[in-house]
């Protein structure tokens, strides 16, 4: 739907005029496996269509073989996202094994699942595995956050992240991580990062008692719920013009898809995230599956573009880069 589209210009049009090459990884450091679209919430914007009614679960044997792989690579992180990743039968063995490896973990969390009784520990059990949490908060209004996750979810997050800042995350000192992630509400971009974290830190503090490491912004991208959503407003086609003509060279250099490694709940293999919510896999040539992978065959790929990832280059980037549940 998107290639359809009368576009100025192509992703990789972009990149030449800007005197860059093909878009090609660097070596992997992270590994972000996706675990699954179980998640207890049915977000407006979200790009893996996730909810309480999806059945995708990372099947043991693919786990198995993530996990391999990354203990036979020097790959510093392991990534866990969905979905609600918590919600994945095997999650803590996963992370207790990715630990016991030596590896950095990083857990994509909605923050509400801590609210539900069987997950009401998991502040605890993450910093008893140093793990980092990248929690995600489209706004510090309820009114917003409310409308874009469903009614209830700025308070249930708000009760979340005080669990959080009582196990010590987002504690200065504490060595535990707790990074926030934002995305607009509309079809916008994101304000800049630094000024927001900044409002962020300010308004979380004085209104509700509560404290975070870092604030990433991300640009919702055109798939799945929120392309639905351009495509109900009429907003499509000007949000596509905001993003092409947004487009920041400068931001290419650290784009998420350069160092990542995406993995699908289902073993098949991604440049990132979004690639994978559209199903497009890595470039002919390069392995499709954990299975048959080694971090070799994986490094200096081509990496395979379409209109979308003008998402990732619009303003000043997404420093987040992808897959926040």
């Amino acid at each position: 739907m998107l290639a359809a589209l009368p576009m100025e210009r192509s992703f990789e049009e972009a990149l030449a005029a800007a005197g860059l090459p093909t878009l090609r990884t660097a070596a992997p450091t992270v590994l972000q496996i996706n675990v699954g679209k179980r998640c207890n919430q049915a977000c407006r914007h979200c790009h893996v269509d996730a909810g309480p009614d999806r059945t995708e679960v990372m099947p043991a044997a693919v786990v198995d073989a993530c996990l391999s792989f990354l203990e036979e690579s020097d790959i510093p992180t392991l990534d866990i996202t969905g979905g609600a990743p918590e919600l994945h039968p095997s999650f803590r063995d996963i992370v207790r094994r990715a630990r016991t490896a030596g590896r950095h973990v990083m857990d994509r969390c909605n923050l509400t699942i801590v609210e539900l009784p069987r997950y009401a520990d998991l502040p605890d059990f993450l910093a008893a595995q140093q793990v980092e949490v990248i929690a995600s908060l489209p706004s510090v209004s309820s009114r917003q956050t409310d409308a874009q996750r469903g009614g209830g979810v700025f308070e249930a997050s708000l009760a979340a992240l005080r669990r959080f800042n009582a196990a010590g995350y987002g504690v200065e000192g504490s060595g535990l991580l707790l990074n926030l992630v934002t995305n607009p509400v509309g079809a916008f971009l994101p304000g800049p990062q630094h000024a927001l974290e900044a409002d962020w830190k300010r308004e979380l503090m004085r209104r509700y008692g509560v404290t975070f490491n870092q604030l990433y912004t991300i640009t919702n991208m055109p798939i799945s719920r929120f392309l639905q959503f351009l495509l109900e407003s009429g907003n499509l086609e000007a949000y596509m013009e905001k993003l092409v003509a947004g487009f920041n060279p400068a931001a290419v250099e650290g784009l998420m898809c350069r160092s990542t490694i995406s993995v699908g709940w289902d073993g098949r293999l991604y440049d990132c995230d979004f690639n994978q919510m559209i199903e497009l896999g890595t470039s002919a040539g390069t392995p499709a599956t954990i299975f048959e992978a080694t971090p070799q065959s994986l490094a200096t790929r081509r990496i395979a573009v379409g209109p979308h990832c003008f998402g990732c280059t619009a303003g000043a980037g997404s420093s987040c880069g992808g897959a926040v549940t």
